[in-house]
């Protein structure tokens, strides 16, 4: 092929920067990036709050790694997960190494900042399987408002059903909210009913968690009670400092009847 050339006043040359004394329109490098913990499954990105979340992360590097080895006997490479209220991303990375490159991570929250550093985690650490849903869950389509905390103020947020998503395939149901389970239950009966994944959730007052027990059951779930220290003497800093002495969280693995996991070393409900 006869190689052309183009005359020389057809060639476009890039465009001189503008000078300007405006500092308003100067473009300037931040002072500092923001921080970042080096956490057991990746780098997740630093917030200051006092959640029991953030001194953990601080801490030790992780969040609560006994939910993890609980539920981590349920997943399999390539399989679909949804977590609800996924906050910074701690657990989410590990749910993306579990499914692994061929499975799928909904990651719902409906907390805007924490939504935003969660994208910004699964950016930094290039995860790709993860679809990150700025939302809450609930029993209807509708807007719900945020209550004010950690100096954040009241936002209004929209709230989706879990069937309104249309998963094809849903293995595993982690609610991190406590007190969210029913409403998640009202508006996700078809993917449940059809795909009866296994339900990991976190327990509130004694007498909700009778009804939540109750409305499982009568889906025909398997209820046991599953109680994770906060602190992890094998943590991944190596913190032999226990900063929450003698705390658990109280939660429930539900497996539906017709599936042949069995935790028999956990009291059943």
């Amino acid at each position: 092929m006869q190689e052309t050339s183009l005359p020389e006043e057809d060639i476009a040359l890039p465009a001189a920067p503008i000078a300007t004394s405006n500092p308003s329109v100067r473009k300037s490098a931040p002072a500092s990036l923001p921080p970042v913990w080096q956490s057991r499954y990746g780098i997740v990105l630093a917030d200051a709050s006092e959640k029991q979340l953030t001194q953990s992360l601080g801490a030790y590097g992780e969040w609560v790694e006994q939910e993890l080895d609980l539920v981590g006997v349920l997943l399999e490479e390539g399989q679909v997960v949804l977590e609800y209220g996924a906050e910074l991303g701690a657990h989410t990375l590990w749910l993306s190494r579990m499914v692994g490159p061929h499975g799928t991570v909904y990651a719902v929250e409906p907390d805007r900042l924490e939504h935003i550093a969660l994208c910004s985690t699964l950016a930094l650490n290039q995860v790709r399987n993860v679809h990150p849903i700025h939302a809450s869950l609930g029993d209807s389509a509708s807007e719900t408002v945020s209550e004010a905390s950690d100096g954040r103020p009241a936002e209004a947020v929209r709230q989706i059903e879990l069937d309104s998503l249309r998963l094809g395939e849903l293995n595993l149901l982690k609610i991190n909210p406590r007190g969210a389970l029913l409403s998640v239950l009202a508006g996700g009966d078809a993917v449940i009913s059809n795909q009866m994944p296994a339900i990991y959730f976190r327990l509130s007052s004694a007498e909700l968690a009778i009804k939540e027990i109750a409305a499982l059951k009568a889906r025909g779930y398997r209820c046991w009670s599953h109680l994770p220290y906060l602190h992890n003497a094998d943590n991944f800093l190596g913190s032999k400092t226990n900063i929450f002495p003698g705390s658990v969280s109280q939660n429930v693995i539900a497996v539906h009847k017709s599936r042949s996991a069995d935790f028999g070393h956990l009291p059943e409900l």
